[in-house]
């Protein structure tokens, strides 16, 4: 679990740097994944950068996850999205 952990905050914030200077945006805060001050609008360069980097992060790490846990593949899979639902809807 620690090292799915790793890898996903690792591939985010790759992500996260990548949209940051495709989005040319100059402060790149390390707490980006816990912003919850950013207000959400789709005309707001800062949210779109966050929720992009969020769901660009999330399809490669489920693929890299998949690798490293293959026989426990579904399994792990729901757990994750279970969990992820939960915190993000809390």
């Amino acid at each position: 679990m620690l090292k799915c952990v790793l890898i996903f905050y690792l591939v985010y914030y790759v992500v996260l740097c990548f949209c940051f200077t495709a989005f040319r945006i100059q402060m790149l805060d390390g707490f980006a994944p816990f912003d919850f001050k950013t207000k959400p609008s789709w005309f707001n360069p800062h949210y779109l950068v966050l929720i992009i980097s969020m769901e660009i992060a999330c399809v490669i790490s489920g693929l890299l996850f998949a690798l490293l846990v293959e026989e426990w593949v579904w399994d792990y899979a729901i757990t994750i999205t279970i969990i992820h639902i939960t915190v993000t809807s809390a």
